[in-house]
């Protein structure tokens, strides 16, 4: 195990040997593989998930975990990764485009293996859908939510509406409902009625199974970090990343 406290699990569903691997960064510390990444690709791709210690969602916090992100690269990549994704948005946005660059080549450096990150991920997805006009809803405070504005602004999208649970840590609240993200989610869109896509980030919310229905009720796409950074994560292994029924990106 890497010097980083941090820990690993591997998904546990039958899997050929021969199976690609995608080799996947959390924040917080001993993250098991997301139950979506079994529902999304429950065959053709194995998952290792690995965490790096995050307390609290706030840039003190996030300076204190980021330094762990590059040995825990490594440490996947010596448990077999073929490919590796950070699965944390505002840990990969909070210091900026550039920053989030810098970190991806980082870890190929030092795994030489293809990279990606969440935050990179709900660009792709974006632009994908053809997203500029944004209606963005996420768990964070007020200064994350401003840094990821100023991220988003950055990779040429205009930010209509942003909204945040203002969640700092998930073991201080109940957990978030579908039926309570479905309405949040709603409420921001209709604060922007001109966006043209709905972005929900923070990894940690559970999106997966309101992709569709809050599509159906705004008539616009929604991108979501999970789903959508497993998608690219995915597609980093050579896989189209196409499963039906979780959107429209996801569908296509």
């Amino acid at each position: 195990m890497a010097a980083t406290g941090v820990a690993s699990a591997v998904l546990g569903v039958p899997a050929d040997a021969a199976d690609p691997v995608l080799g996947m960064i959390f924040p917080p510390a001993n993250t098991p593989v997301p139950p979506e990444a079994e529902r999304m690709y429950p065959s053709g791709v194995r998952f290792l998930a690995i965490g790096v210690g995050l307390e609290r969602m706030t840039p003190e916090g996030y300076d204190q975990v980021v330094d762990r992100i590059v040995p825990a690269a490594e440490q996947l990549r010596s448990e077999g990764a073929n490919a590796i994704c950070v699965m944390g948005t505002s840990l990969t946005f909070y210091k900026g485009a550039a920053f989030n660059q810098q970190l991806t080549e980082r870890i190929v450096q030092a795994t030489r293996l293809p990279a990606t990150t969440m935050s990179t991920a709900i660009i792709e997805g974006l632009q994908a859908v053809g997203g500029h006009r944004l209606a963005v809803d996420t768990a964070y405070n007020q200064e994350v939510n401003r840094r990821l504005n100023a991220f988003l602004q950055e990779a040429g999208f205009d930010v209509l509406a942003i909204q945040g649970l203002g969640i700092e840590r998930f073991e201080d609240r109940p957990p978030v409902t579908d039926t309570e993200l479905i309405d949040f989610s709603t409420r921001v869109w209709k604060m922007a009625p001109r966006a043209d896509a709905i972005l929900i980030s923070c990894g940690a919310l559970k999106t997966l199974e309101i992709l569709a229905p809050l599509e159906q009720r705004s008539g616009v796409p929604v991108i979501s970090s999970l789903p959508h950074a497993l998608w690219a994560g995915v597609r980093l292994l050579g896989l189209s990343g196409r499963v039906a029924g979780y959107g429209r990106l996801l569908s296509r």
